[in-house]
């Protein structure tokens, strides 16, 4: 199975897991990869810790208000970005990587705004590791959600 599979199965669980408030080891598919597993599990225990860094970087929208699918993809994303060593794989994706998988996966999953507001983020949160200075960021709020 292709690594970016792996991702994807990652996030339907942390979503599935969010809507549905069922355990993890519940919304996991039994032949989950070690991968997948791994990532879901992270990100699952990061949760706080990646939460703040959406919120902090979605100016003008409230972590709720995000799409739950859009929120799995950042989690996942983030996760690989900001703690590769947490993850099962013998070669961690590079950040500008895990940027792309993120932004491919709402292109084919969110609706037409998301690519753009996933993308807007992860940059965001990428330039201030990179450059050490707090990145604001300012996504245009798609017409299904309104800030709040």
């Amino acid at each position: 199975m292709r690594r970016t599979d792996q991702r994807r199965a990652a996030v339907f669980a942390l979503y599935q897991h969010d809507v549905t408030e069922r355990p993890l080891s519940e919304t996991l598919e039994r032949d989950s990869t070690a991968l997948t597993r791994s990532l879901a599990h992270a990100a699952a225990d990061r949760q706080d810790e990646l939460d703040e860094q959406i919120a902090r970087h979605a100016v003008g929208w409230r972590l709720e208000r995000i799409a739950p699918l859009e929120r799995a993809i950042l989690r996942v994303a983030l996760l690989e970005m900001l703690h590769p060593d947490a993850v099962e794989a013998r070669t961690p994706i590079p950040p500008e990587g895990a940027i792309d998988e993120a932004v491919e996966s709402a292109k084919e999953f969110c609706g037409a705004q998301a690519p753009g507001f996933v993308n807007g983020i992860l940059a965001a949160v990428l330039r201030e590791v990179r450059e050490g200075v707090p990145a604001v960021t300012s996504p245009e709020p798609d017409a299904r959600q309104s800030p709040r």
